[in-house]
């Protein structure tokens, strides 16, 4: 059985996530600038979403924000912190050495969609968490707005074939 997250848990960590999505997509602008310009308007786009999903854990009912269980020592949000740094986009690893040496505008594009798939894996994981009355709606928010990465991304993919 998983870790309960409440709604605001999982908003936490999906400012986190969109956090290292930003750092990540800017890395990688710099090292190849042939698709500098989407991975920087990616960059751009993370920053909103952190920003809207900010706003909206802001805007959780009580319930909604309360933590599940006792927690004293805040080991859950330590928990949703490793989990959102080391899972999805890593911010500690070079965005070149995560393509193991392959340096085509192709390649980080193909990785970027992996990454963002597996942002949405993660969300949907975390869907699973968090009850009706949590927030489970605002969670799919979450999900969809990832999914609007996968397209660009893919489309950008496509024009380069």
């Amino acid at each position: 059985m998983g870790m309960p997250f409440n709604a605001d848990e999982v908003f936490e960590m999906a400012e986190q996530i969109e956090r290292n999505g930003g750092k990540f997509y800017r890395a990688a602008a710099k090292k190849f600038p042939a698709v500098g310009e989407l991975l920087t308007m990616l960059a751009e786009m993370e920053d909103l979403h952190e920003k809207t999903f900010a706003t909206m854990r802001k805007e959780l009912s009580g319930s909604e924000a309360e933590p599940p269980v006792f927690d004293p020592d805040d080991q859950a949000q330590m928990y949703l912190r490793v989990m959102a740094d080391g899972h999805v986009f890593n911010t500690r690893a070079d965005p070149v050495e995560q393509l193991g040496g392959k340096d085509t505008p192709e390649d980080v594009l193909k990785m970027a969609i992996g990454v963002e798939k597996d942002s949405i894996a993660f969300y949907a994981g975390l869907k699973r968490s968090v009850s009706q009355g949590a927030g489970k709606d605002k969670v799919e928010a979450i999900i969809k707005e990832e999914i609007s990465h996968v397209a660009i991304l893919s489309r950008e993919l496509d024009a380069l074939k």
